[in-house]
């Protein structure tokens, strides 16, 4: 275990008992506190693996410090320190869920054991939550991609049957209708395929970021290139207007393509025919910001928070038959948070949608 990668709180009254416990588990990273309410300040601004906690603290003792803690965060691994025997004092440290105890006079050899004990088991229940995560995601993903493909695939079946069957005239204009049906079916059925393997891959490296200095502003224009024949079918101009000396941020390459792609494509997908799509950058000191804006049919303000939840998707038309997986929004927004940044829509119907991405500089 490379212990300098983990670290620990010590929250004890007593100085000595803190150093004492620091040099025995030295090549973790400790923080001390010297009160459960410096403790708690801690915690809201630095990540800790670890909390051992003494029992007797004046003004707020271990046990309350250790119930604090699980309220706001339940999965955070406690070691309770006690220099009592007494099982009640124990049994309620279990109750309140401690991941373990050390009773005084410490044992050294038994502290930095029990410290990497509970951190090998916190690794293994964050990794049996991500996969409960990923099983849970895979179920909800292959339900939708059922019945998202139900209806292009029965579709063309049907057309198809009647082909070999002999049945329609290839000069009535129904089956030039049908007929047309069909080639729009058979591209919906190909842009989900391809939108499947593009939220597959995302999916799985949603948890193993690689970050690299990326120019926004090529890539911003590389994308409005790569969708302009979806756009001119039907007859929707795409613009796109960034400073000069625009800065490069900081982000996985294929998340931040991820969200851009996600927000032109809606603007693309919701705008009127003749429309017009921008996407325009402007920065001041602390932050740089990427509009995306159509004139399109917009949306109602109350559906606006819905548009960011797993898989639901507008259905303006009311029609039930809403094209794509929507998950889009979902994960775009989840990539600019994990950047320290955040993604917002304004919208009114008739009225068009903008999309604005705000980053820190």
């Amino acid at each position: 275990m490379n212990t300098a990668q983990h670290t620990l709180l010590l929250v004890d009254d007593e100085p000595i008992i803190r150093d004492l416990c620091a040099k025995v588990l030295r090549g973790y990273r400790i923080v001390e506190a010297g009160s459960g309410e410096q403790a708690l300040d801690i915690l809201d601004s630095t990540p800790v693996d670890v909390v051992l906690t003494d029992v007797m603290m004046p003004r707020m003792s271990g046990l309350e410090l250790l119930h604090r803690i699980k309220e706001r965060q339940p999965t955070q691994p406690v070691v309770v320190m006690t220099g009592y025997a007494d099982k009640d004092v124990i049994l309620k440290a279990l109750k309140a869920d401690a991941d373990d105890f050390i009773t005084k006079p410490i044992n050294l050899l038994q502290l930095r054991t029990t410290v990497e004990k509970v951190i090998e088991r916190k690794a293994m229940k964050e990794e049996l939550v991500d996969l409960q995560r990923m099983d849970r995601l895979k179920t909800e993903f292959l339900g939708l991609i059922s019945h998202k493909l139900k209806t292009p695939t029965t579709a063309i079946s049907l057309f198809i049957q009647n082909l070999a069957h002999g049945i329609g005239d290839t000069k009535d204009p129904a089956f030039q209708r049908t007929l047309r049906m069909i080639l729009e079916e058979s591209a919906y059925l190909e842009d989900l395929i391809q939108d499947l393997l593009s939220f597959s891959n995302i999916i799985l490296k949603e948890n193993s970021p690689q970050a690299g200095d990326i120019a926004l502003d090529e890539l911003a224009r590389a994308l409005v290139t790569e969708l302009m024949p979806r756009a001119r079918e039907r007859n929707i101009t795409i613009e796109a207007d960034f400073p000069a000396g625009f800065p490069t941020v900081r982000a996985d390459r294929e998340h931040m393509r991820f969200v851009l792609h996600a927000l032109l494509d809606n603007a693309i997908k919701f705008s009127s025919e003749n429309g017009h799509v921008s996407i325009r950058a402007d920065q001041n000191q602390h932050q740089l910001r990427i509009q995306i804006r159509d004139d399109g049919i917009g949306m109602a303000r109350e559906e606006i928070p819905k548009v960011f939840e797993k898989f639901y998707q507008v259905d303006p038309q009311r029609t039930g038959q809403v094209r794509g997986f929507g998950l889009g929004l979902y994960y775009a927004r989840r990539f600019v948070h994990r950047l320290g940044g955040n993604l917002s829509l304004e919208s009114e119907p008739g009225q068009g949608t903008t999309a604005s991405i705000t980053l820190p500089l």
